[in-house]
């Protein structure tokens, strides 16, 4: 998770320039710039909470272990023949495509939907460093089943955390990237340290015994639903939809010198979404056989998920540090990137009060456990609301000579918004919500027929609305 904030990284290198226009030449940047910045982004402070969540889902060792390897890879292969290729072609950011195609009012529309879910993603980020900050004063650590605040403490903890990471955030990006990009590598040697102590603790001395953890499978926790090979697979694949068929990377890979810096995602799918979940996940484990979760298990209840008290089991202090550390680096700049969304909203408004407006609502957000504890599910909502913009980006690039349609026609017909998005979205995104929750079917599994329907649609409205345009003119 967290490619949002890399976007911020690069224009922070090249001066912040190139909002509005394709990057030139002198500014692109080799593969290795992608390498590091994807390894680090993506073993952060949400791979301390899905680890231990696919557990809860009852999952087997083969649909973890295999489930990951191939739904990892399908995100690289997004990034690499789709996002990479159409960033490196037109050298523009995500928004200012957008605009060119559907107009400026939809944009705003699509900056309130992702400014308003970063602010959710980061309050989960402020619910996983609590849970390492309330260690000292003994807090009681949010169940998995917990939806509102436990106690004064905890109120307390997370309200201190937000407001830190807020203040931070809106001072600008310059020190929150240079400070994350210290952090990261010790945030992905903590993970490394607490995965092979916990197969230590786990008695792991073979393969088989490490095969064995997760064996044929479980029931789910209550209030989990169970998760088969398909449902990691596709989950896996689209956890970064957004990004990569969502096209949110475009203003990243703008800076590439070619598509081949695409393939530099795998560094951040198999260090992060591979080896961090699956160590996390070996700490929940250790944590199952305690005498403490056995007797939640016992009652009918679910264990809770608390990232600081599993850390600080495998590794102490440190490990109490790296969740801290994990949970601040995703949250901050979550926090600036949604503080810029809004900032395009109210354009009048300054960078510093947005970004303190953000703030307030991830921590109010981060109040409530239930989006940390439910992030497997949020995290399907995210990718299901804003891929299918990214749809319109890839379809029009790749159909709009063979359609016939005009490419980027909001910029041409001079228009602030594109009917043939809108009602390509609206339809796309309330269809297959409504076979998700009609007929209890997996957000997951939709986002992939919601996206080619939307791409499909907006191809059939644009050609028949422009058509009708071109008449009247």
């Amino acid at each position: 998770m967290g490619t949002q904030d890399i976007e911020a990284e690069i224009e922070e290198i090249a001066g912040g320039e190139f909002e509005r226009e394709p990057v030139p030449s002198s500014k692109l940047k080799s593969w290795k710039s992608f390498l590091g910045m994807y390894a680090g982004e993506h073993a952060a402070g949400t791979e301390f909470m899905i680890g231990p969540l696919f557990l809860t889902a009852g999952v087997s060792a083969f649909d973890l272990i295999i489930g990951l390897l191939l739904g990892n890879l399908l995100a690289v292969l997004s990034w690499r023949f789709l996002t990479a290729e159409i960033a490196v072609k037109h050298r523009l950011t995500l928004y200012y495509q957008l605009e060119k195609i559907c107009g400026k009012k939809l944009v705003i529309g699509y900056n309130l939907a992702n400014g308003i879910l970063f602010c959710f993603l980061a309050g989960a980020m402020i619910t996983v460093s609590a849970t390492a900050v309330g260690i000292p004063f003994h807090m009681e650590m949010p169940k998995l089943t917990d939806t509102t605040p436990n106690g004064a403490t905890w109120i307390i903890i997370v309200i201190l955390i937000g407001a830190v990471i807020s203040l931070i955030a809106s001072k600008g990006y310059d020190t929150v990237s240079k400070a994350a990009n210290w952090m990261s590598p010790a945030i992905v040697l903590a993970f490394l340290a607490c995965g092979f102590v916990a197969l230590g603790q786990l008695g792991v001395q073979s393969f088989s015994d490490f095969w064995n953890i997760w064996g044929e499978g479980s029931e789910p926790f209550p209030g989990q639903i169970k998760y088969t090979f398909w449902h990691v697979v596709i989950w896996s694949w689209f956890a970064n939809a957004a990004m990569h068929v969502g096209m949110s990377d475009l203003s990243v890979f703008r800076f590439a010198k070619n598509p081949k810096s695409g393939w530099t995602t795998a560094a951040g799918m198999y260090v992060g979404h591979y080896m961090a979940w699956i160590a996390a996940a070996l700490l929940y484990a250790v944590y199952l056989k305690s005498p403490e979760a056995q007797t939640f298990l016992a009652n009918g209840e679910a264990p809770p998920v608390a990232p600081g008290p599993l850390a600080n089991n495998a590794i102490g202090v440190f490990g109490i540090i790296a969740v801290v550390l994990a949970g601040w680096t995703t949250a901050n700049p979550t926090i600036y990137r949604a503080g810029l969304a809004f900032q395009a909203i109210i354009p009048k408004a300054s960078t510093f009060w947005v970004t303190i407006i953000a703030g307030t609502v991830a921590t109010i957000a981060g109040l409530f456990p239930a989006f940390a504890m439910k992030l497997l599910g949020f995290v399907a909502l995210y990718g299901f609301i804003l891929a299918p913009f990214g749809a319109i980006i890839v379809f029009e690039h790749f159909f709009w000579k063979k359609t016939g349609i005009v490419q980027n026609y909001a910029e041409v017909a001079n228009i602030s918004y594109n009917k043939a998005v809108l009602f390509a979205w609206a339809i796309s995104f309330g269809v297959f919500y409504f076979i998700s929750l009609q007929f209890d079917v997996f957000l997951s599994f939709v986002t992939l027929p919601a996206w080619l329907t939307c791409g499909i649609l907006f191809l059939i409205f644009s050609k028949r609305l422009q058509k009708t345009a071109w008449h009247q003119s």
